[in-house]
This record gives structure tokens, C-alpha cells and sequence, in this order.
């Protein structure tokens, strides 16, 4: 079973410390919720686990990203494949601009698939997001033309067609109406037996819905973090109870 796990992980924008000795084993195959409030380190913590974090020239990193027992910021790793197989879906649908059936065989057709098997995985994970039936009459049409949630959706299928281990949600339903996002919500509960999932929130009452582990941070410190059961019924540290009740952040 796929395991991912940070040691030690040190962040700096410029001068700035971001993040400050981050230590967390992610539960397999359950979704890991970082809660906290804006300026935490939440984004930061979550872009490092695929070396996003990288495209900012002004960031240093110090610490360990271990996916499957290995360093992925030691010397010689392949970022293309580290970044395959953990996998990313932001916080605002950005579909490329291709059909809808491109922006899922996009992927595949780059590790090499031959098309047969590409239209297999498009079919296969529009249905895994609940658009096939909406869409399999227009595959060919923009995938600007569908809404905002659909295209969300549909960005869900294009991160899970690559087959990734870990599965990171950066606010993934902040830009969507309440409709959408309790949609989203449902897919990754689908899913979560396939995927490790890591998801930003700071909506305090959606890591309750669905989060199985639950990270809270403040100020680039990770403060506790344990079983979501655990921590919203019985949060052991003073800032995670004031959080967790409104009264910070």
C-alpha cells in the first residue's frame, strides 16, 4: 500500500519561514483534511508534497517528502513522474483548451497509451465523476462550454486518468455553489478507497463531513493532528479548541 509521509519539512519564502519542522505520516487510502486559518502554511504544506512549491524561484525547502519510503527532493528524481503520481486539483477548474474528451486522454496519450486504451480510461473516469451521462453525446464540444462544476468535475477526471497514488485537493470547492461542492465532497468519499487524499479546507464543518485524519496548523506550525474523530470531539491543544470553536482565526 502506497504510503507518503513528511519529516522534518522546513519552508522559507525568501527570508520568511512558512512552514517549521513539519512531521506527518499521511493515513493510506483515507482523506487527510489540513485545516487552519488563512496564512498558515495550508497551500504551502500541500504544494510541497509534489514539489509545486519549487515553481516559486524564491522558495527554499529543508526536510524529507517520502513517497514510498523515498525522498522525492533527492537528487535525480524524475518531478515529471513524482508529480503523476500525485496527483493535484486546485481550487478553480482550469480545463485545457481542448474537447472535453482531450482534457481526459491528455494524460494517458502522454505516458504513451495507445488510443484504444486512452478511450477506455476517459469513459471510464467521466463515469467515476458522475459527467458521463451529461456528457458522452459531446465529448468533441470545448470543455469551456460546460459549468463551472462540470468543469470540475471534469478536472477530477483529468487528475485520476494518470492512475496517481495520492490525490491533493487545494480548496478544490471554494469557487463552487453548494450544490456542486457537496458533489465534490461525495466523489472524493467514493473514491478514498483508492486514493490517499490530502485536501486544504477552511471550512471547518466540510472536514467534519468527510475527513477520516485531520492536520491543524497555525502559523506554519503543525499544532495537532490525530483521527478526525478525535480532534473535533476532543482537541488535546488549547489553539485547536479555540479554532475549532470560532474564536481565532
Amino acid at each position: 500500500m502506497e504510503s507518503l509521509a513528511v519529516e522534518n519539512f522546513n519552508a522559507w519564502y525568501g527570508g520568511q519561514q512558512a512552514l517549521k519542522d513539519i512531521s506527518i505520516v499521511f493515513p493510506p487510502r483515507e482523506i487527510t483534511a489540513i485545516i487552519g486559518p488563512s496564512g498558515c502554511g495550508k497551500s504551502t504544506l500541500l504544494k510541497s508534497l509534489n514539489r509545486l512549491l519549487e515553481l516559486n524561484e524564491a522558495v527554499r525547502v529543508k526536510g524529507r517528502v517520502l513517497l514510498d519510503g523515498e525522498d522525492i527532493y533527492a537528487p535525480g528524481v524524475d518531478v515529471t513522474e513524482t508529480r503523476s503520481r500525485i496527483g493535484l486539483l486546485g481550487q478553480k477548474p482550469f480545463p485545457l483548451p481542448m474537447s472535453i474528451y482531450d482534457n481526459v486522454a491528455y494524460g494517458p496519450r502522454l505516458h504513451g497509451l495507445p488510443q484504444r486504451e486512452a478511450k477506455e480510461i476517459v469513459a471510464r473516469q467521466l463515469q467515476a465523476v458522475g459527467l458521463w451521462g451529461e456528457v458522452e453525446h459531446r465529448l468533441k464540444a470545448p470543455a469551456t462550454m460546460l459549468s463551472v462544476g462540470q468543469q470540475q468535475r471534469l478536472c477530477l477526471a483529468r487528475a485520476l486518468a494518470v492512475a496517481p497514488e495520492v490525490l491533493l485537493c487545494d480548496e478544490s470547492t471554494a469557487s463552487l455553489d453548494p450544490i456542486s461542492a457537496r458533489g465534490i465532497e461525495s466523489l472524493l468519499g467514493d473514491i478514498r478507497s483508492d486514493y490517499t487524499i490530502i485536501m486544504v479546507t477552511h471550512d471547518i464543518d466540510q472536514a467534519r463531513r468527510i475527513a477520516d485524519h485531520v492536520v491543524f496548523m497555525w502559523l506554519g506550525e503543525l499544532i495537532e493532528q490525530g483521527p478526525a474523530q478525535q480532534v473535533f470531539n476532543d482537541p488535546q491543544h488549547e489553539l485547536t479548541q479555540e479554532y475549532l470553536a470560532r474564536r481565532i482565526g
